[in-house]
């Protein structure tokens, strides 16, 4: 399986991103999906996930400002990423939510304030 993200870059604090993922060669349609992030020095953790058939939910952290989404025909998932703030600058990555694919490279989200 193949997860290639991208959409990030830097934006000032308050503005908005769209993160998007392809997945390639897993049951897509299938899994569970979600959004990690990993700032430096600290662990990945899960951001959003969403069930095959739309389900969401959210870290606290996140709730209100983040919107998970998916095209199950397209093997696409995003993230729409509003009000950020500083503290949302990481490499955020998608995989699907339980047993972990291989990750892929994630993109990078620098919020500047």
């Amino acid at each position: 399986v193949q997860l290639q993200a991208s959409g990030g870059g830097l934006v000032q604090a308050g503005g908005s991103l769209r993160l998007s993922c392809v997945v390639s060669g897993g049951k897509f349609n299938e899994n569970n999906m979600a959004w990690y992030r990993q700032a430096p020095g600290k662990q990945r953790d899960v951001v959003a996930t969403i069930s095959p058939n739309g389900e969401t939910r959210y870290a606290d952290s996140v709730k209100g400002r983040f919107d998970i989404s998916r095209d199950n025909p397209k093997n696409m998932l995003y993230l729409q990423l509003n009000k950020l703030k500083v503290e949302d600058t990481a490499v955020y990555y998608c995989n699907r939510q339980f047993l972990p694919w291989t990750w892929g490279q994630g993109t990078q989200v620098t919020v500047s304030s």
